[in-house]
């Protein structure tokens, strides 16, 4: 899967006032995105309010997304939750023409064990017409795929990557030892990127590259080129903004920034709520700083 090795983009779902799919805002998102260079698109991820989209607005959207990439770049589409039979069926029943692969969450909230989540993917994986890659996020789904577990996953033939979120190092670390050949280590923390090019990750799937493709897509080259002191400049720009997009919840703050550039509104569906006036003030000060360098 050589073709999802560098920068992916877990696109928002750009909304109206009125908290409808903006499909002239995501039009305007996936040109900006692909004209920078970004390597792939994941639509329908969690930055993408997956939770507070229906199935008919989800399927909409991946099929606006088809028809205005045109095989541009690939795209990964995200199918995860936490009832493992509704995912199944879901995967059986959507037209994944086009797609390369599933990004799939763990579950959240039921707190599985190790081999809950292993059954969990086992049974998505059996059945899923196109690879599946894991999403490790613990600060958002309460628990955590062991390093263990994600390499017991990776035996699997249909399972070819995990997008790893959880912040320790030292758990990607294992995962990148004692991974086998082909199965891809992705960085799911952009701040973290960098260091995990180091020890073998593939790339990222980023919430930033949304508002910053090409520095985010520039920076990622350059560490897969073990070019680590110009990719460490690009980060350093990027690191007084990273926090920002997490201040009130993601996709508030990178929806802002988006609306500051220009691109979409920064409406988001409830129980989320718009990026504060105070949080917009620091993020046009960093937007007008980074212009003006």
């Amino acid at each position: 899967m050589n073709n999802l090795r560098g920068t992916g983009v877990a696109l928002v779902t750009p909304f109206t006032s009125q908290h409808k799919v903006d499909f002239e805002g995501l039009a305007r998102l996936l040109q900006y995105t692909i004209s920078e260079g970004v390597d792939y698109l994941v639509v329908n991820g969690t930055t993408a309010e997956s939770a507070t989209l229906n199935q008919t607005e989800k399927e909409e959207i991946l099929a606006f997304v088809k028809q205005q990439v045109n095989n541009q770049v690939p795209i990964v589409y995200g199918a995860g939750g936490n009832c493992t039979e509704e995912i199944v069926e879901i995967i059986s029943h959507l037209n994944l023409d086009g797609v390369c692969a599933i990004l799939s969450v763990s579950p959240y909230y039921n707190k599985p064990s190790q081999e809950g989540i292993f059954q969990h993917y086992t049974r998505i994986a059996d059945i899923s017409p196109v690879p599946v890659i894991l999403y490790n996020v613990p600060g958002r789904t309460a628990s955590n795929i062991s390093a263990e577990t994600t390499l017991r996953l990776a035996k699997h033939p249909n399972i070819i990557g995990t997008k790893e979120a959880s912040g320790n190092l030292e758990q990607c670390m294992q995962i990148a030892k004692n991974k086998p050949d082909g199965f891809m280590l992705i960085s799911g923390d952009d701040m973290l990127t960098l260091p995990m090019i180091t020890f073998g990750a593939e790339g990222v799937i980023s919430v930033l590259a949304n508002g910053f493709p090409g520095k985010f897509s520039r920076m990622v080259k350059l560490g897969l080129e073990h070019n680590f002191s110009e990719a460490s400049k690009i980060l350093f720009e990027l690191i007084d903004l990273n926090p920002l997009m997490y201040e009130e919840s993601n996709p508030v703050g990178i929806k802002a920034v988006l609306d500051l550039l220009g691109i979409c509104q920064p409406a988001v569906r409830l129980p989320l709520v718009e990026a504060s006036p105070a949080l917009k003030h620091k993020l046009g000060r960093l937007l007008q700083h980074a212009e003006a360098h």
